[in-house]
């Protein structure tokens, strides 16, 4: 018998426990929510373990297999999550004025201007406008609003 083979025999379900618990930990240092998941697949591994010991190739098998399923159900649990909290526009500001009509102060020359909206001034760029005009925000390209006039 190898080393490697009365290493997973000595420690058994233990083994597989601390493994998880490490991969917990690791997750903490390394945020990602990556680890976890291989965590979540050690801790069942020890689970099957108590109920019915398996020999060490089974054990990694399982563990392999576990893990392909705990990351692949983790991501689409996490993503499905993350839609329904959270600010979508959050890193993108600009974004949420997208559909947004608002009214010109300053006019746009030659496809260029500023647009104040709530605390923020942002360039802008369009059609030359006149102040006072009505512009509908189309969207953002980099830091600037593209803007059209308004109907």
């Amino acid at each position: 018998m190898s080393a490697f083979e009365q290493l997973f025999q000595g420690l058994g379900t233990w083994g597989w426990w601390f493994a998880g618990i490490i991969l917990f930990g690791v997750e903490v240092l390394v945020p990602g929510t990556f680890f976890l998941w291989f965590g979540v697949a050690a801790i069942l591994v020890g689970v099957v373990n108590l109920i019915e010991p398996l020999v060490w190739q089974t054990n990694i098998i399982l563990f392999a297999v576990l893990s392909v399923i705990s990351v692949i159900s983790g991501r689409w649990f996490m993503r499905r999550r993350e839609s329904a909290f959270g600010d979508p526009g959050l890193n993108r500001r600009g974004s949420r004025y997208a559909g947004h009509i608002y009214v010109l102060k300053d006019p746009i020359v030659s496809g260029t201007g500023w647009l104040s909206v709530d605390d923020t001034v942002w360039q802008i760029t369009g059609p030359d406008l006149p102040a006072g005009a009505r512009v509908l925000v189309e969207g953002v390209e980099g830091v600037r609003l593209r803007v059209r006039q308004a109907d």
